[in-house]
């Protein structure tokens, strides 16, 4: 992605963000104390926090315990709240560790079991399991539902710490129901996982002389997805296809710079030189910082008819940045199957202090047409079940027939399960919490 000219220097800009760096007055610490620490980052929030304007200019470091409090009890006592009242907007910014952050971003890796879950009806299920993984070594598979952890109920644990806590210990039992009702217990420690960001694609042959499709997920935008969408989209191109369905539908983003990527062997072709989007900061921040970044053609890079995107309430942030920046170059738009988006349009730089890292939300996010203002998330076009008993990307899966028939003019068909009964759970799911760590935040990965 080509950026306007600007001399971009001194700090890394990761977690949705620019691959660039950007120019600004907030030094590192020169000691490390707790104090310390805690002076940085206010100033940081000060420096460079989106909403600077509203932080009080009167915020004492002794009322935090340490830095990762304070950016997260500054952040959502004093910046925006949601129109409805129901919380803060920005639960991203953070204090996390150097070392973890940029082993996800350069090498999508990080420790845990190696799984990502949500509730249906109650129940703990998992919706994917990465396969390098002590999950997929202990014979987690989507579609299972937890029964037990450490020999507790899944409502027990909720009536109490939460499963998120319960899933904080280094080893964990976990009892499994398999989709045939058989169950196993077993023991599972944390390790190394490794995250393949493009977990899968095909080139769909619908026959009948109807166009082929190419179909990819994409499960996060790290930097190991980079030369993937070389072959992918080679392999699409190779086989003459004009219609692309992406599923990012458990995609919470990532980097900027790998999106900007996406966006060039989606669009570049056709729109080389044009708009992708806009990088706009705070006031102060603003004029040594804005960019606009613009459509360049890779060598594999398709044009394109139509352009769907299979999505969820956990597709966030990069994800909502190539489908709100695509939007405005195809006739009829940009097509979501599946579930409104997240709602992310902003974005956080990485500022490095004492082997940690600070990512407080920096920038906002704007397509062509200035359009940026989906805190509510992006609208889905046709609904379509998640159902976590068919893999994803499946002939069966719902959102692939739904995307198919976009695709064939057929439009959006009807959502339904055998007997015409409504799988209404799977519908308005709540959003996942997508902060925390970078797996967390950018995978819902445990």
């Amino acid at each position: 992605m080509r950026a306007l000219a600007l001399s971009l220097v001194l700090l890394f800009l990761a977690a949705c963000s620019s691959g660039d760096s950007v120019v600004g007055p907030t030094a590192p610490p020169a000691a490390c104390s707790n104090d310390d620490q805690k002076a940085f980052v206010l100033n940081a929030l000060y420096d460079w926090y989106l909403w600077n304007d509203l932080l009080p200019a009167n915020i004492d470091i002794v009322d935090y315990a340490s830095p990762e409090a304070l950016v997260t009890q500054v952040t959502q006592t004093f910046g925006p709240q949601k129109a409805d009242g129901s919380g803060p907007l920005d639960r991203f910014s953070s204090v996390g560790s150097l070392q973890a952050d940029q082993q996800f971003f350069g090498e999508g890796r990080y420790e845990g079991f190696g799984f990502s879950w949500r509730f249906e009806g109650g129940d703990m299920v998992f919706t994917r399991v990465f396969t390098a993984s002590p999950a997929g070594a202990a014979g987690f598979a989507r579609g299972q539902k937890v029964l037990t952890l450490d020999g507790r109920t899944i409502a027990e644990i909720e009536a109490n710490e939460g499963v998120g806590a319960a899933l904080a210990g280094q080893t964990v039992v976990f009892q499994i129901e398999n989709l045939d009702t058989s169950t196993f217990t077993t023991t599972v420690t944390k390790d190394i996982v490794t995250i393949d960001p493009v977990p899968q694609w095909r080139v769909i042959d619908q026959g009948g002389g109807q166009p082929a499709v190419g179909y990819m997920e994409l499960a996060t935008f790290i930097s190991t997805a980079d030369p993937e969408f070389n072959t992918v989209f080679g392999d699409f191109l190779s086989n003459g296809v004009r219609d692309v369905i992406v599923d990012m539908r458990y995609n919470g983003g990532g980097l900027v710079s790998t999106a900007e990527l996406l966006g060039n062997y989606l669009g570049g072709r056709d729109n080389d030189g044009q708009v992708f989007s806009n990088t706009e900061f705070n006031a102060d921040r603003g004029p040594a910082n804005n960019t606009t970044d613009f459509f360049a053609v890779q060598g594999n890079s398709v044009s394109l008819d139509r352009l769907i995107i299979i999505a969820s309430r956990g597709t966030a942030s990069a994800s909502e940045l190539v489908t709100n920046s695509l939007d405005p170059y195809l006739v009829d738009g940009v097509y979501i199957v599946g579930d409104n988006t997240f709602g992310k349009p902003v974005g956080q730089i990485g500022l490095e202090f004492c082997e940690k890292i600070l990512r407080p939300t920096s920038f906002k996010l704007t397509n062509a047409a200035g359009f940026g203002d989906y805190f509510d998330g992006l609208p889905v076009d046709c609904a379509a079940l998640d159902d976590s008993s068919i893999p994803v990307g499946d002939d069966l899966d719902p959102n692939v027939v739904a995307a198919l028939s976009y695709v064939n003019g057929a439009g959006c068909p009807t959502a339904s399960l055998p007997g015409g009964q409504q799988k209404a759970s799977l519908f308005d799911l709540e959003a996942p919490d997508l902060s925390g760590p970078p797996e967390r935040e950018f995978a819902n990965a445990y």
